[in-house]
């Protein structure tokens, strides 16, 4: 899920992030831009990264750096939980999303090694069980297609399997696949998913003979020293020192509870600290060494890893951001790959609701940038591992964290504009076709399953029947449409609901769409089509 600003990233848009520099982000004038960067104050870590928290409203961030195989920075600022003093600290535990992929693609590098799998192997032959869509792309997927993001599935397809927290079983969810409609044709273009990653995760588990978290630990956290990272969210919980998940309500932070998804470990499994994350990434900048010198990873596979395997599109940035524009953009295995300032760089984002994080690894430079933040806000990580970024790589610095704030708050004034628009343009005295009951009843979708919708209380509720957190009511927009306002107001994730009628004004059919625009991809609303269940 992943995206920037006030959305809520799944994990995943983030897998490139900032591949675009925040493109969507509205820009000052070129007069601005200028002035802004000229007036760059010195860098100075601690400074920066305050003056990010207070800028972007950040409850709290940890910050690691390493450099040539040493630990230059493994700290925490602000607190864990708005209301209370704990500070975060080195080893406090964020939930850190999809940047639990690379931890995936690692372990199946390692399978490689051993000569237990091959990255072109089919998918069939680990998973016999495994199908999709299509018959064709069911026998030509390898393991390799479920790293890349080229299957064909739109993007974030099938998220709502797993996200909110579902009833379905890690089976069940790798068992739907066989019901999402492609997009596109098989390997034709990059669309971000998490479902594949979740297959992915299956195989690991199916070769180690045992759970994903437990493989993971065996493989790379106990190997690490990172004793303090888990593999579930409930396990960070037990843990005397973690974050607290903090989403924007009504434009305020406030303290939200955490969402467990463990039925996506492979996908978003990892709970991680700056310290921890700091040996993880010496690992991989260490060519797949463990500090005794014992080789985790085969160099063969690292690269592998961080070698393109999918083409992404570049989009231009505002000219306020013109300098983030990377030459090459492509998705690795686990990794996007971009580069700046003639640097290649490793990267990924990862996004779990009150969770932002970011992973950046420059290898030729053997610097590594990780940020963890208990909050929704991809803008501060942003300005910060630019700022860190040039530090390091010794070019003039810039006031990223002013030109994104400044980015963010034009990029949410448009779209509240834009959804003022819409409002003021429906058809507000239009009524429905049918009296409000008779859009009551159960409807299901080929993938997900039922909906219901029941009049409760003097209001029209629907329900998802594997997703209790979606849950909310129904007030009319106009015509066939109506609105669906979760009672989990975290989410920001309001939903069209529209219905289209039979000739005889029976109903036909259900779809669903996101009101705004800063709602995360994982809300997949747009790949459901309801029809009613027989009754």
């Amino acid at each position: 899920m992943m995206k920037f600003s006030r959305t809520f990233v799944s994990a995943a848009l983030t897998a490139a992030l900032c591949t675009a520099s925040c493109t969507a982000l509205a820009a000052p004038d070129a007069a601005t831009a200028t002035a802004t960067t000229a007036a760059a104050p010195a860098f100075d870590l601690d400074a920066d990264v305050n003056r990010a928290l207070k800028t972007f409203g950040v409850p709290g961030m940890a910050i690691a750096i390493v450099k040539d195989g040493k630990v230059v920075a493994a700290k925490g600022y602000g607190v864990r939980k708005l209301g209370e003093p704990a500070p975060v600290d080195a080893n406090t535990l964020f939930e850190v999303a999809s940047n639990s992929k690379a931890f995936t693609a690692a372990a199946l590098a390692m399978l490689v090694d051993e000569g237990r799998i091959a990255w072109d192997d089919p998918v069939t032959k680990h998973l016999p069980g495994f199908q999709m869509y299509d018959a064709y792309v069911t026998g030509a997927m390898t393991v390799r297609d479920l790293l890349t993001h080229r299957s064909g599935l739109g993007l974030g397809a099938g998220d709502l399997l797993w996200w909110p927290t579902t009833s379905f079983s890690t089976d069940e969810i790798i068992s739907r696949l066989r019901y999402i409609k492609p997009a596109t044709s098989f390997r034709n273009s990059y669309a971000y998913d998490n479902l594949l990653y979740i297959a992915a995760g299956k195989i690991i588990a199916e070769k180690d003979g045992k759970p994903w978290g437990d493989a993971i630990r065996d493989r790379i956290l106990t190997p690490l020293g990172m004793d303090g990272t888990t593999t579930s969210v409930a396990a960070m919980l037990a843990s005397a020192d973690h974050a607290a998940p903090h989403s924007k309500v009504d434009d305020k932070p406030v303290v939200v509870r955490p969402i467990p998804v463990p039925n996506a470990v492979g996908a978003v499994g990892i709970n991680t600290s700056a310290a921890d994350v700091a040996r993880w990434m010496n690992l991989l900048l260490n060519d797949g060494k463990a500090p005794d010198g014992k080789q985790l990873i085969g160099a063969k596979q690292l690269a592998e890893m961080w070698t393109q395997q999918t083409p992404m599109r570049i989009r231009e940035p505002k000219p306020a951001l013109a300098a983030t524009k990377p030459n090459f953009s492509a998705y690795g295995l686990g990794f996007s790959l971009r580069d700046y300032k003639g640097r290649k760089i490793a990267m990924h984002g990862g996004a779990l609701v009150g969770f932002y994080s970011t992973v950046l690894m420059v290898p030729d430079e053997k610097l590594g940038i990780a940020i963890l933040t208990n909050a929704e806000n991809g803008p501060a990580m942003a300005a910060l591992y630019w700022r860190i970024l040039d530090q390091y790589l010794k070019v003039p610095a810039t006031d990223w964290i002013t030109l994104y704030a400044e980015q963010e708050a034009a990029s949410h004034k448009e779209e509240l504009e834009r959804l003022r628009k819409e409002h003021t343009a429906r058809a507000a005295r239009s009524s429905p076709s049918l009296p409000l009951a008779s859009y009551d009843g159960a409807y299901e979708d080929p993938w997900y399953g039922k909906v219901t919708i029941a009049a409760e209380g003097g209001k029209r509720v629907m329900r998802f029947a594997r997703t209790p957190d979606l849950t909310g009511e129904l007030e009319h927009f106009q015509h066939d449409t109506f609105i669906v306002r979760w009672k989990e107001r975290s989410f920001n994730a309001d939903a069209y609901v529209t219905f289209a009628l039979n000739p005889d004004g029976s109903i036909e059919r259900m779809k669903m769409a996101p009101i705004s625009t800063e709602t995360d991809f994982s809300y997949d609303f747009r790949d459901l089509t309801f029809t009613p269940s027989p009754k």
